[in-house]
C-alpha cells in the first residue's frame, strides 16, 4: 500500500529556476506547473520531448509536437536576481499585527 506524503514546496508557479543536473543542466526557465503528487515541476523550454498528436478537427494539423516534460523538483534551483541559483530561506516579520512569512535568498538575504 502506497502512502502519500505531502511535501512543503518552496517553489511556486512563475518562479525562475535553473536546472542543476541532467541533459538540460544550466538551462533557465519559468515554472509553468507544479505536480505536487509526483514531486515534479514543468519548466518552460526544458526537457523537451516529441509527442504524436492526433488531429482534433479538419483544419487542425496532427503530427509530431514538441512539449515540455516534468523534471523532478530536486533537480532545479530558484534563481536570485543578485547571486544566481540559490536555496530558499524564510524570514518572519509582522505587518499590522499579522505575522508574514517571506521567501528570501540564502546567500544574500534578498526577498525572492
Amino acid at each position: 500500500m502506497a502512502v502519500s506524503v505531502e511535501h512543503k514546496y518552496k517553489l511556486k508557479k512563475e518562479d525562475t529556476v535553473e536546472i542543476v543536473t541532467g541533459k538540460y543542466k544550466g538551462k533557465r526557465g519559468r515554472i509553468l506547473r507544479i505536480l505536487r503528487d509526483k514531486d515534479r515541476v514543468l519548466v518552460e523550454g526544458a526537457n523537451m520531448v516529441k509527442k504524436a498528436q492526433k488531429r482534433k478537427s479538419q483544419q487542425d494539423r496532427g503530427g509530431i509536437a514538441e512539449i515540455e516534460a516534468p523534471i523532478h523538483a530536486s533537480n532545479v534551483m530558484i534563481v536570485c536576481k543578485k547571486c544566481g541559483p540559490t536555496r530558499i530561506g524564510y524570514r518572519l516579520s509582522t505587518d499590522k499585527g499579522k505575522a508574514v512569512k517571506t521567501r528570501v535568498c540564502r546567500k544574500c538575504g534578498e526577498a525572492l
